[in-house]
């Protein structure tokens, strides 16, 4: 009590630095809510769900568990995350998904790290924009820290985890073939991707290309998925059209803005799984389960990275000058702040790379800037949170950890080499 007292009456309030970032926390929630919560966290959030209550908990095991090949397991797992393309935060409730299914630590860990850090056109960018070993480099460093810590994290808690982890347990999955589910998340994966597909600098070229189309592709997912659910989940086309109706009617009547036909699809799908008793009915209560963990874990973990860091080109409690001057040439205190700094900012997908380019301008060295490209994307204080509630302290400490030293002795490495 005598401590919050004392925070309160020396409030630095009124000092331009202190109502200055907290006007950065709010704008940077503000951001987020816009940009990351309905396109890219509800379209994880119903994945999760689909993977604990569609896919067996066998077939998991399988794939990713304890007992599975280890060149299986992880090399479905990083290819996973190449393949999603997501931000460290979309990629919590998936990793939450696939853990709780039964998935052995270091897969699930593989997985948690390789969805941000191996973005195929992030890296692809990173070799245009800011050198091409540079972006050889990241996208070595991403692949093989996804394996090493993957792999590290299983030999110091993989016999803790399974005594500690409820066994999971199958529901309706085991009565129908593993493509059918597998189809269905592949379209809800395909609207997360499409409906997230970035902006490239170019006019021309594939990306350029998909993303003239994006919510076209989009929209054609979204017809498979309720096909899927027709067909195989038993959903009424009438309730399917009714749940269309308003996604029609807004996509006509606003087609500059996609966001609202999405915000409807998202609620009509909503409300027609949450009012069914059957498998779609659980799709739905396991869904809310993860977005009811995770999402006030994020903004919180959002509002707190706002008020120390603020936004990208802005200043919050910490003024920018520090970090620039902290991550110059390539000693070891550079490369650790680049790639400590870099784990508790957040980072959405592709924004690394302008900031990096202007680091490096202001004088930042090659290490330290790979330092920060490989410990970034993968990390934020609010992907920590989260973490931190579904695994414990421990596991989330020892990946932070983990992440942080591999990424200072690569930019150490790469440093010294150019």
């Amino acid at each position: 009590m005598v401590a919050v007292f004392l925070a309160a009456f020396y409030l630095p309030a009124g000092s331009p630095r202190f109502d200055g970032a907290v006007a950065e926390a709010l704008h940077l929630v503000k951001w987020y809510a816009r940009e990351h919560v309905l396109l890219c966290l509800i379209p994880a959030f119903f994945i999760a769900g689909a993977i604990s209550v569609f896919i067996s908990s066998e077939a998991v095991i399988r794939l990713l568990g304890d007992s599975a090949r280890r060149w299986i397991s992880y090399s479905v797992a990083s290819v996973s995350g190449a393949i999603l393309a997501v931000c460290s935060c979309t990629v919590l409730p998936l990793f939450g998904g696939i853990y709780k299914r039964g998935a052995g630590l270091g897969p699930a860990i593989a997985f948690l790290y390789a969805g941000p850090a191996i973005n195929i056109l992030a890296i692809i960018l990173t070799a245009r924009i800011l050198g091409f070993e540079l972006g050889v480099a990241r996208a070595v460093g991403a692949v093989a820290f996804s394996v090493v810590i993957g792999g590290v994290m299983a030999l110091l808690f993989t016999d803790r985890s399974k005594a500690e982890r409820p066994v999971p347990t199958s529901t309706g999955a085991r009565s129908r073939p593993l493509w059918q589910p597998v189809w269905h998340m592949g379209f809800l994966i395909a609207i997360l991707v499409f409906a997230n597909w970035a902006q490239p600098q170019g006019a021309v070229g594939l990306w350029a290309g998909v993303y003239s189309i994006k919510w076209w592709l989009t929209g054609m997912a979204a017809l498979g998925l309720a096909w899927a659910m027709h067909r195989w989940f038993g959903l009424r086309m009438m309730g399917l059209a009714a749940a269309a109706a308003p996604v029609l009617v807004l996509a006509t009547l606003f087609p500059d803005v996609p966001l609202l036909a999405f915000a409807a699809g998202a609620i009509g799908l909503s409300i027609l799984t949450a009012g069914n008793r059957g498998e779609t009915g659980e799709w739905f209560a396991s869904t809310w389960d993860f977005a009811r963990q995770i999402l006030p874990l994020l903004l919180l973990g959002v509002l707190v990275a706002g008020l120390l860091l603020g936004r990208p080109g802005q200043e919050g409690l910490i003024p920018s000058a520090w970090i620039a001057n902290s991550v110059g040439g390539n000693s070891i205190g550079a490369n650790f702040f680049a790639a400590f700094a870099g784990a508790f900012m957040y980072f959405a997908t592709l924004t690394e790379i302008p900031i990096v380019q202007g680091l490096l301008g202001s004088g930042m060295g090659k290490g330290p800037a790979l330092a920060l490209l490989l410990a970034g994307p993968a990390l934020s204080l609010p992907n920590m949170l989260v973490i931190n509630s579904i695994m414990g302290p421990k596991r989330t400490a020892a990946f932070v950890t983990l992440v942080i030293v591999m990424s200072t002795v690569s930019g150490l490495f790469y440093g010294s080499l150019f």
